[in-house]
């Protein structure tokens, strides 16, 4: 049997599949990402992604067809999707520098470059805030909560 382009869509394990409940206007992850959240903003965005058999379209996987290719259209259609998830997510003064960005790969790949890199002074004052945490007053489950979350 012969897989076509349209198969392909209409396909629930095919990248190229879009849910007919979906659409671009949806916040899939909260909070937002900010200066100071992009570790955990990526890796909830990464499952969402991945549960939605999207995240090849930002790791590379999946690479922009040429115009003359019959998954072109589709490819092109799930890749604003994505970017429309991706950009719903984000704080409205990280939205603005990345509304010239209109490939998801490079989209992940330009937040992940601005934001990934570690704060050295916050992260030894985080390391110090951890020698410090005592279990004082506070139940177990809310001093583990509190201990993980550091």
């Amino acid at each position: 049997m012969v897989v076509t382009q349209q198969n392909d869509q209409q396909n629930p394990i095919s990248a190229y599949y879009l849910h007919p409940g979906e659409n671009p206007g949806v916040v899939l992850v909260a909070p937002q990402l900010d200066e100071s959240n992009y570790h955990s903003w990526s890796r909830s965005m990464k499952r969402v992604l991945l549960s939605k058999n999207k995240y090849k379209f930002v790791n590379g996987d999946i690479s922009k067809p040429t115009r003359d290719d019959e998954n072109y259209e589709a490819w092109e259609r799930c890749n604003v999707m994505v970017v429309s998830w991706i950009t719903r997510t984000l704080t409205t003064q990280i939205t603005q520098s990345t509304v010239y960005i209109d490939n998801a790969k490079e989209l992940w790949e330009d937040l992940k470059e601005r934001f990934s890199k570690s704060n050295h002074f916050c992260a030894s004052d985080l390391l110090q805030e951890i020698n410090y945490v005592k279990q004082g007053e506070r139940n177990i489950t809310d001093y583990f909560t509190n201990s993980k979350i550091l």
